[in-house]
């Protein structure tokens, strides 16, 4: 890890548009970019592969220090897990509730910590997650939560999907937003909480252009 090497975190629930205002922002910058989600959810997938209980926790801590995971950002953004690319897997809602139980467990949030730390190299980093700026980088320079009312997030969610062709419930994304929440916020390793240095930011009511130039400013005016 390069202790140099400035970081954004940008923290908050799902589906508040974190990943995407997140690339943008790392983009406009050319800083590197740290999907923690992907990383938990990539862990899912290859549970679901190996066929491992989530319920097995020295199982599932040991398919995570095994791990082959890395990011490809040319010509698009990709997941890949032993070369392959699992993108569209990682967007399922069952994938998603997986690795949301998945970060539940102390042992595997330990064995992944250091190969997000990893991540941070110059010229500097933007990463996005639920305790980035509170667990994995809380020395960071510079740190937003960024939320969204459910409704609108679960809005946002329903449309990315259909718009990859899967054929999802609007009531239904909504129910697992909001059991998710529930879930993050209630666990005992890593909660999801604002840092007390982090900007709040509620993007119900914003684009992301305009969500994005709020992050750019936090970073060019400080």
């Amino acid at each position: 890890m390069n202790a140099v090497a400035p970081v954004l975190t940008v923290d908050g629930p799902s589906g508040a548009g974190k990943g995407t205002v997140s690339r943008g922002i790392a983009k406009a910058m050319g800083w590197h970019y740290l999907d923690s989600g992907s990383i938990y959810r990539a862990l899912a997938v290859e549970l679901q592969n190996l066929k491992v209980s989530v319920d097995d926790e020295s199982g599932v801590a040991a398919v995570a220090r095994r791990l082959d995971l890395a990011f490809r950002y040319e010509p698009t953004f990709a997941v890949l897990l032993s070369g392959m690319d699992i993108s569209p897997l990682l967007q399922t809602e069952s994938c998603g509730n997986l690795a949301s139980r998945v970060a539940t467990i102390g042992v595997v949030r330990s064995v992944l910590l250091d190969k997000q730390r990893g991540f941070r190299q110059t010229p500097g980093l933007v990463a996005d997650g639920r305790d980035m700026g509170t667990v994995v980088f809380p020395h960071a320079p510079f740190k937003i939560f960024l939320t969204a009312s459910v409704i609108i997030r679960g809005e946002r969610r329903y449309k990315q999907l259909k718009e990859k062709g899967i054929d999802v419930s609007l009531e239904q994304i909504i129910a697992e937003l909001t059991e998710r929440d529930e879930r993050d916020i209630a666990r005992k390793n890593a909660p999801l909480l604002q840092a007390d240095d982090a900007v709040f930011i509620d993007s119900s009511d914003l684009t992301i252009d305009q969500v994005i130039e709020l992050g750019l400013n936090l970073i060019r005016v400080t």
